[in-house]
């Protein structure tokens, strides 16, 4: 039987301390290597109890963020999460033990991984099945609409349910029922990484029956999705949130919504204000720092074609008040229009307050179809007032200074993308 090295032992947990140690309730016992040897292993004494036989859910959310930091922030992760390996300290933290059997999880691996969660929570079953074979779950030659359909069977189901009542281990025992056909398969690699989330959902459920490990950390990968620097998950979401070239605002109102919910202290500390306020704030501040610049680049250029088709829309209604149902708006224009409440709404806290169709197209009263000019009205009139957008003005200056600047270059930005549109379209309407 071959001995383990316990100085490369040491040094993991070395490397385990200096990336997670910080993380909020988290205790990583020292190592001391000048003590150490290669049969002999000499660390910090923890006393406390396993965390299966306490109970206390907040440290098994704290293990499960831990986790999760491990496995989509730097990829270096504890391979051997049995429940003895997790202690409660007598001071309330959760102590992790045992650094013998760690991973790493790739950087394309582990876009790959919350690429397979955003599409999965969006029921982008099509793109769902590549992410399998981008994981290795599913051979390259694996049949891709048939596959789809499989998955769309195994999922939608728990999907519409909504994110927060997804249980990890359902979702892999039907996997396995389902997809075996497909040559479905787990790498040696995933099953460390689902042995690790299913040992802390374990744990979860003997305190909580309804606890759900995906609906927990969904929040926290919606935000890692919005604000990371990877070229493979800025692909991935712009092209979640642009389906055919139509702007999908309900999918970025989900990812933003989820990434600032807060079910754990570990994820946002309480605040004191109403609902919508702190929603507000939470959303400002959010768009306006540098993490949020490619979702801030997105909201810029779905608010300059929603201001511009509002003008059009405003145009129209003198032009052709008197003379009839006749319109220069486009179907193009309704949709921006269209995105523009809902944009509005969502940043001023009141997308719940008043309801306006952005799926289908608006009937009237009758049933008969509205004309673009008479739904334009709608819209506009539906728009809050000035009166509802106060809100947003008292809240900017408690926002970060770093937010209220860049709030400051935002009237230029707009402008600038208003009269480059104008021009495009005199130009479209002269040549074309």
């Amino acid at each position: 039987m071959q001995e383990m090295d316990y100085l490369n032992e040491a040094q993991n947990g070395i490397k385990f301390r200096k990336l997670y140690g910080g993380i909020k309730d988290v205790l990583v016992p020292k190592m001391y290597t000048e003590y150490s040897t290669s049969k002999v292993l000499v660390m910090e004494w923890v006393e406390g109890q396993k965390l299966n036989e306490v109970n206390d859910l907040y440290l098994v959310e704290v293990g499960v963020y831990c986790s999760f930091n491990q496995l989509l922030e730097y990829g270096f992760y504890h391979a051997d999460p049995h429940p003895g390996n997790f202690l409660r300290t007598y001071d309330g933290q959760l102590a992790y033990l045992d650094f013998g059997m760690m991973g790493d999880f790739r950087p394309e691996l582990r876009d790959g991984f919350m690429e397979a969660c955003l599409h999965l929570v969006n029921r982008d079953f099509k793109a769902l099945a590549k992410d399998f074979v981008t994981l290795g779950l599913l051979p390259p030659t694996a049949e891709k609409s048939a596959v789809t359909k499989a998955l769309t069977d195994v999922f939608q189901d728990a999907i519409s349910r909504g994110v927060r009542n997804i249980s990890f281990g359902d979702l892999l025992g039907d996997l396995g029922k389902t997809m075996y056909r497909f040559k479905f398969r787990i790498p040696p690699y995933f099953s460390l990484v689902i042995r690790s989330l299913a040992v802390l959902e374990g744990i979860a459920i003997g305190i909580s029956p309804n606890y759900k490990v995906l609906g927990s950390t969904y929040p926290w990968i919606a935000r890692k999705i919005l604000t990371d620097s990877s070229p493979q998950l800025k692909s991935s979401l712009q092209n979640l949130l642009y389906e055919e070239g139509v702007f999908r605002i309900d999918r970025l109102e989900s990812l933003l919504s989820e990434s600032l919910r807060t079910e754990t202290a570990l994820v946002q500390k309480p605040v004191v204000g109403t609902e919508s306020n702190i929603a507000m704030k939470q959303m400002l501040a959010f768009t306006f720092t540098e993490q949020g610049s490619f979702v801030r680049e997105i909201l810029l250029r779905e608010f300059a074609k929603g201001l511009d088709a509002y003008g059009l829309a405003t145009l129209d209604s003198f032009t052709f008040s008197g003379s009839g149902p006749s319109s220069s708006l486009t179907e193009e224009d309704m949709t921006n229009l269209r995105t523009f409440y809902r944009l509005i709404s969502l940043f001023s806290g009141m997308q719940k307050a008043k309801s306006v169709s952005t799926q289908v197209k608006a009937v009237s009263k009758y049933g008969e179809a509205l004309t673009p000019l008479d739904e334009a009205s709608l819209v506009m009139y539906q728009l809050p007032s000035a009166q509802e957008m106060l809100p947003i003005l008292s809240i900017l200056p408690e926002l970060p200074q770093e937010s209220q600047q860049r709030l400051l270059q935002l009237p230029g930005d707009l402008v600038g993308r208003l009269v480059t549109r104008a021009f495009a379209r005199t130009i479209r309407r002269i040549f074309l």
